[in-house]
């Protein structure tokens, strides 16, 4: 590595990233405990050390500008790195002890979520992991789960969030409904098949109408709020259903089944309270969910 190109500062390089975060100087001022004129001239020298503008002022708030959203993901690396060298210089990694919650949908806590408890216990023998396996959106705000794995990104302003990755859906069913079903080539020869569908269903509906399928409530025999029954549904070949690809293509009951599949794309977000930042065992968490879910959504078998 070249050393003699890496010359900036941290501090400012910190100051950088939580002002991105927290989308004002005074909110990251608060955050970093210094005085609001201290985080600006950081910033700014930054921005000089640098030879770049990193934000757009724009009344009190303040917003990436490109050279500024190339930069940041960099800048986040860098300080979940430095958060990691804080706890192994302090033993904290092997001695952290306590519980922390992780809230994510019914497939996700059952795909996912094993390797990284897997992982958490080689790693953190003295944490518990409690998991919230639920489809509602829980609210990080009131304390119901110290760190949520969702599909859109929270609007409250005392949330951290990081989107980690991009999932993908696709259709599958069970071999034996295919074959009665007879030949699928294109998306609109499914607007005679069978669905299991998503509740509120109206929504669901509109959706897959939005994409070119011209299906009616008359294509959904079975409707259910979990995603789980709703796989069990496909696999006792009662109809088509949405899965993640990495989750369906692995699964020997079902069978995607358009080789071409409408491109079904949702940003997968890590989204933890504040607390993240002082708290050993929840960034211990955080920093392994970030590190272990990409690489497990990319997990894909061919298909057939």
């Amino acid at each position: 590595m070249d050393w003699t190109h890496v010359a900036f500062d941290w501090n400012r390089a910190r100051a950088f990233l939580v002002t991105a975060e927290e989308g004002s100087l005074s909110a990251a001022a608060r955050a970093l405990k210094m005085t609001q004129p201290t985080l600006g001239r950081q910033v700014s020298a930054l921005e000089e050390e640098l030879g770049v503008t990193l934000f757009d002022r724009q009344g009190r708030g303040l917003t990436l500008t490109e050279s500024g959203m190339a930069l940041v993901e960099h800048v986040r690396r860098m300080g979940e790195a430095a958060g990691r060298v804080s706890l192994a210089a302090s033993g904290q990694a092997q001695g952290a002890e306590g519980s922390v919650t992780v809230t994510a949908s019914e497939v996700y806590a059952m795909w996912l979520l094993p390797v990284v408890a897997a992982k958490l216990r080689r790693q953190a023998p003295g944490i518990t992991l409690e998991i919230v396996a639920a489809n509602e959106v829980r609210d990080l705000g009131r304390r119901e789960a110290d760190i949520a794995i969702r599909n859109a990104r929270p609007e409250q302003p005392d949330l951290i969030a990081r989107q980690i990755a991009t999932d993908s859906a696709a259709f599958y069913a069970a071999p034996r409904y295919l074959e009665t079903l007879g030949p699928v080539k294109r998306l609109e020869d499914l607007a005679r098949a069978a669905f299991i569908g998503f509740d509120p269903l109206g929504r669901y509906i509109g959706y897959l109408n939005q994409i070119g399928l011209a299906v009616t409530e008359a294509n959904f025999p079975v409707v259910s709020t979990s995603h789980l029954v709703q796989m069990e549904m496909a696999r006792a070949g009662l109809g088509i259903c949405a899965v993640s690809r990495g989750m369906g293509d692995a699964d020997a009951g079902l069978r995607r089944v358009l080789r071409a599949p409408p491109d079904i794309r949702y940003p997968v977000w890590l989204v933890a309270h504040r607390e993240v930042r002082t708290s050993h065992r929840v960034r211990l968490v955080y920093d392994l969910l970030a590190d272990t879910i990409p690489g497990l959504l990319q997990k894909r078998r061919a298909v057939p």
